[in-house]
């Protein structure tokens, strides 16, 4: 019986949400991407999302999902690296499990199941969903992505009694109380707890239980997110604490209207580094010129190597 302890030890660990650099002409562009997976590598990194959020995953067609997959397993192949890799998976429950099955057959470690996009969620429907995607995975770590505070703990502890591969919870409601006490009812222990939404919220969801955090800005500065890492790890809030201060500007920006720009400031600093190209996709747009000036800026200020 597989005891998921590699995968359990990446989710406690900053989990990296790559970007989808495209082409000129809108399509995946295969070597950027690998050339931005080698770049997180290279850093220690040590679990990758394809397909998640910050990879304009909703804006992607299900060919590019499976070729984001197939891409990155090839890059940690061809660096020999350990890293674990946590796919993206979603929409309905057979996409959801059908992208499942790809990410096993490709040679993925874990799976992220995105939060239902449907206006009727029941505690009782969250937990049918993704019981049918870890029961057709048993091999695979699976992680639920929770955004909606109505998830308590008690769905995600009977979850987990069902599906013993549901080893970790991406929680990303912006309520560090709610998140303690949902990951104190689940099982603070029996999940590896991610805090969700990145950087800003790690210090607060560290000192409530959480092991891991997610990151977009980790495309920009890897060493920015690890110092992070490292800070928390030790219990070391002060540092953590000056690393928040630094890229306080950089995230709320990212955070603004209801997080519009997310991905785009992202991509806008990887564009000033000359890393990838700029665009997204829509409902995601480019910032206006001064925002672009600031997030050039920003980078600057990070040293970065």
């Amino acid at each position: 019986m597989t005891d998921f302890k590699a995968q359990r030890a990446a989710l406690a660990d900053v989990v990296a949400i790559p970007v989808t650099p495209f082409t000129e002409d809108d399509q995946l562009d295969q070597e950027q991407y690998r050339s931005l997976l080698r770049r997180l590598l290279a850093s220690g990194v040590q679990a990758l999302t394809p397909n998640g959020n910050t990879s304009e995953f909703y804006c992607l067609t299900a060919e590019e999902r499976r070729l984001e997959v197939e891409l990155t397993v090839a890059e940690v192949e061809a660096a020999g690296s350990t890293a674990q890799i946590l796919v993206g998976v979603g929409h309905d429950e057979r996409t959801a499990v059908a992208a499942a099955l790809e990410a096993r057959a490709a040679g993925a470690q874990l799976v992220m199941v995105h939060q239902p996009v449907h206006p009727y969620v029941s505690l009782d429907g969250w937990v049918d969903y993704h019981r049918a995607i870890a029961e057709a995975v048993p091999e695979l770590g699976v992680v639920p992505y929770i955004r909606n505070p109505l998830i308590d703990g008690a769905a995600i502890a009977r979850l987990g009694d069902a599906c013993p591969n549901v080893i970790g919870v991406k929680y990303a409601v912006p309520d560090p109380v709610r998140f303690a006490s949902v990951a104190r009812d689940a099982g603070l222990e029996r999940f590896v707890w991610v805090a969700g939404l990145a950087e800003l919220s790690a210090p607060g969801y560290f000192a409530c239980g959480a092991t891991g955090f997610t990151s977009g800005l980790v495309n920009v500065a890897p060493e920015v997110s690890l110092a992070m890492r490292d800070a928390l790890r030790a219990g070391d809030y002060p540092a953590a604490m000056r690393v928040w201060e630094s890229i306080r500007p950089f995230e709320e920006l990212r955070a603004d209207s209801q997080s519009a720009n997310n991905v785009t400031v992202v991509k806008e600093a990887l564009a000033a580094l000359g890393l990838c190209r700029r665009e997204v996709r829509p409902p995601s747009s480019l910032l206006p010129a001064a925002d672009r000036e600031r997030v050039a800026e920003m980078v600057k200020g990070w040293q970065l190597s």
